[in-house]
């Protein structure tokens, strides 16, 4: 697990504008850049929250972003926290090395910031100032949106695939 931190702090390096700058190319570590960098370059201190929000989600679980998927279900990391979140069920996400030791409600904690750090829209996402706050307090936090990249497709079919035949003919060429 060697979090990706260099992707962190990303929007300093620009000096543009305190709010957003756009790059003329997309650079960092996919599956930690926010929707609204890898897709159109533009990134701002917020861009920072999304990718803090996925090492947060990796730490309490104690797996990677990139290689993650949920049985058949083709469920990102991010997916599978929001899932299991929503549905009460957020122990279950905690790293089984963990075994009992951890407090559950701080575990909670974690996956919920987390989750609103990863919020699509800039504006949904809290300042790292708050996130800061909120996972050394507790206090009432806002409920995160679920994230449109968690919708997932319907399981794999494991039915055989069929393959098609193909006749192969063989040409001569000759000189005229």
């Amino acid at each position: 697990m060697n979090p990706k931190i260099s992707d962190f702090g990303l929007a300093r390096i620009f000096q543009e504008t305190v709010d957003t700058a756009n790059t003329q190319r997309v650079v960092g570590t996919l599956g930690y850049m926010s929707p609204e960098y890898a897709m159109s370059g533009v990134f701002s201190e917020k861009s920072d929250v999304f990718s803090f929000g996925v090492l947060i989600i990796e730490i309490v679980s104690g797996k990677k972003n990139s290689n993650f998927h949920y049985y058949e279900q083709n469920l990102s990391l991010v997916a599978y926290a929001w899932q299991l979140w929503s549905e009460g069920k957020g122990v279950e996400f905690v790293d089984e090395a963990m075994g009992g030791s951890y407090v559950a409600l701080e575990a909670i904690r974690c996956i919920h910031v987390g989750l609103l750090c990863v919020q699509d829209h800039t504006t949904d996402r809290p300042s790292m100032a708050d996130v800061i706050f909120m996972l050394s307090n507790e206090t009432n936090r806002p409920q995160p949106i679920r994230p449109i990249f968690t919708y997932h497709n319907s399981p794999r079919s494991q039915k055989a695939t069929t393959s098609s035949v193909n006749d192969a003919t063989v040409s001569m060429i000759e000189g005229r």
